[in-house]
């Protein structure tokens, strides 16, 4: 990784990051916001599968195969934690055939004291690896003339491709939170213009509206990952983070946002009727996903080939490989069931 110091590029402390990721992993569990959910999703059909053990679920997604439409959402970095669950996580996906973002690798950028945390190719195998900056950084680093450091930071995590995630919200509730100066669209273009690595675009926690959709699914991006309102609400989770006033003041903005649901028709209207038009036709659903049931609905559902993700799902056992294991069963399992059983209603 190169050295700069004189760069303008303003890097927080270590320790003020580690104990802010350390506060992310506890209260992810306090910031899952979710509307109804439809009742009567599926049809049970019993009469025309045997127990479909043998089911095939393997999907080719970012070039790729996987063993299983299944993704391991962007979590965590920058807090002693990180290291079992990264390396646990990447274990897993290297066994059953499942993709895996990394969290946030702002820290990598500049300072190489955490990539044990994050270094975690080998137990992938070949899966898909991608590593995760936000656009405030991406903005930065375009400004500075220094987006080799993206290039040098997949290289020396041997990453796929990048995921930039869209956060303002976010930002916004976070007291040491960035703030953009252009619109995140323009500096994706920026980016898109010379990168020559694979680009997946990620909102975290309240999903995107028709208009957001439709300009990012026309970029020659790999994927659309739909972090939508309903899964961890990184909005929330700031405002935990704040005084009772502010929390007071803002507790309404967190409920802003787009459901997977509402995502998946939009996407599906656009894909109708302006399908040559659009250069992405891939799409991660994620935010709200509970278990392997909500992903088969999407992916049945979506127009575009599709896969699912998890984060918190998979956080809750990440520290205990054993568990993690078992949990990976159960949704691989449940997933050939409802392959076998299950139709999805009109």
């Amino acid at each position: 990784m190169k050295e700069n110091n004189s760069s303008s590029y303003n890097i927080e402390s270590d320790d003020k990051s580690s104990s802010r990721k350390s506060d992310h992993i506890e209260l992810a569990f306090q910031s899952a916001v979710a509307k109804d959910q439809l009742n009567n999703r599926f049809n049970y059909e019993p009469m025309f599968s045997g127990h479909g053990q043998d089911t095939d679920l393997s999907i080719n997604f970012l070039g790729k195969e996987l063993k299983c439409p299944i993704w391991i959402s962007s979590m965590t970095g920058g807090t002693e934690k990180a290291k079992v669950i990264n390396k646990n996580l990447a274990k897993i996906c290297g066994k059953f055939g499942m993709g895996m973002g990394l969290g946030s690798c702002r820290q990598l950028l500049f300072d190489d004291s955490r990539i044990h945390e994050f270094d975690i190719r080998d137990e992938l195998n070949n899966q898909p690896f991608y590593a995760n900056l936000g656009i405030a950084q991406i903005e930065k680093l375009l400004q500075e003339k220094e987006e080799y450091r993206i290039d040098d930071l997949l290289k020396t995590l041997s990453a796929d491709g990048l995921i930039i995630h869209i956060n303002p919200l976010q930002e916004w509730m976070q007291p040491e939170g960035d703030r953009y100066k252009i619109a995140p669209i323009e500096t994706i273009n920026m980016l898109l213009q010379k990168a020559e690595y694979p680009i997946v675009v990620k909102e975290v926690g309240q999903g995107f509206g028709p208009r957001s959709i439709k300009e990012l699914l026309k970029l020659p991006i790999k994927a659309l990952d739909l972090a939508g309102f309903g899964g961890t609400n990184f909005s929330k989770l700031e405002l935990l983070r704040s005084d009772k006033i502010r929390y007071n003041a803002f507790k309404e903005v967190y409920n802003l946002g787009h459901s997977c649901e509402e995502m998946l028709e939009i996407i599906n209207n656009l894909y109708l009727n302006e399908g040559e038009d659009l250069s992405c036709k891939q799409i991660i659903f994620s935010g709200g996903i509970r278990n392997f049931l909500d992903g088969y609905y999407f992916i049945s559902k979506s127009k575009m080939k599709s896969i699912y993700a998890q984060a918190s799902g998979f956080l809750k056992y990440a520290t205990d490989y054993e568990s993690l294991l078992d949990h990976v069963e159960c949704q691989i399992e449940g997933l050939k069931m409802a392959n076998s059983f299950l139709t999805i209603k009109n």
